[in-house]
C-alpha cells in the first residue's frame, strides 16, 4: 500500500502537503491584493488559489473580479481616503506596462520601500489577454496612487514557461520573462520583504516546483 499524506490522506507521491508551509506565512511589511479574472477560478492549473493557502489572510486578499474600482477591497478604500489624496502607503501594481519600473531598482531608489513601514501589491490573475483589458479597465480606479512595477522580463525572447526556468515549464508564456501568478509574487516579495524575503521566496517556489512536478507527471510525453 502506497503512503498516505496526514494532511489530506491522499497518497503522499500525488499531493501538495509536503511542500506546504507547515503556518500559513504572514508577510511583515507587503499585503498582496490579487484581482482574479472569473475564469481563473475554473482553470485547473491556476496558482492563486494555492498561493491564498500559503499565505496568511492578513497577508493576502483574492477579488474576483474584472477590474478595481472603489468597494472592491475594504483596504485599498481605508488607504485612499479622501478623494484626490495620496496614499497612505505605497501601492505598487505588478504589471509590465511600458512605464513599469523594476521592483528591484523602485525598492532602491529614494526612500521608496525603506520609509514605508507597509506596501500593497497589486496583482492581476488571468490570461496575458484578459489581464491587459482589466489593467486597462482598472485604471481610472488606479490613476494617481498605483506605482506600476514589473520583474525583469524581454519581450525580444520568446518566453518558454513560469519564468522561463525549464523545471517550471507548464504552460507557454508569450515573452521571456513572464510568469505564473504565485511565481510572481514569491519573486516580488523576495525584493520587498528585505531580509526576509528570500526565505519566504523560497518557500512558496517549493510549493510551486511542487505543483508543477505533479502537473507534469500527468503529461503523457513527460512519463518516458
Amino acid at each position: 500500500m502506497r503512503p498516505r499524506c496526514d494532511g489530506c490522506d491522499r497518497p503522499c507521491a500525488a499531493c501538495l502537503c509536503p511542500a506546504m508551509p507547515k503556518e500559513r506565512i504572514q508577510t511583515r511589511r507587503t499585503s498582496v491584493i490579487v484581482l482574479q479574472h472569473p475564469l481563473e477560478t475554473r482553470q485547473k492549473l491556476a496558482t492563486v488559489p494555492i498561493l491564498a493557502k500559503c499565505l496568511h489572510p492578513d497577508s493576502c486578499e483574492v477579488i474576483v473580479g474584472r477590474r478595481l474600482r472603489k468597494g472592491c477591497s475594504a483596504q485599498l478604500d481605508r488607504l485612499l481616503g479622501s478623494p484626490g489624496s495620496p496614499a497612505l502607503q505605497p501601492v505598487l501594481l505588478l504589471f509590465p506596462t511600458p512605464d513599469a519600473t523594476e521592483i528591484s531598482s523602485w525598492a532602491r531608489i529614494g526612500d521608496g520601500a525603506a520609509g514605508a513601514e507597509r506596501i500593497v501589491l497589486l496583482i492581476v490573475d488571468a490570461t496575458w489577454q484578459h489581464a491587459k483589458e482589466m489593467v486597462s479597465a482598472s485604471m481610472e480606479f488606479l490613476r494617481g496612487f498605483a506605482i506600476p512595477v514589473c520583474l525583469p522580463f524581454d519581450k525580444r525572447k520568446e518566453g518558454l514557461g513560469m519564468g522561463g526556468n525549464s523545471d517550471l515549464i507548464l504552460k507557454k508564456e508569450p515573452y521571456h520573462g513572464c510568469m505564473s501568478s504565485m511565481e510572481a509574487v514569491a519573486r516580488a516579495l523576495g525584493v520587498l520583504e528585505g531580509e526576509n524575503g528570500g526565505e519566504i521566496e523560497r518557500a512558496l517556489l517549493s510549493v510551486l516546483h511542487r505543483m508543477v512536478s505533479l502537473q507534469i507527471s500527468h503529461l503523457p510525453q513527460c512519463k518516458n
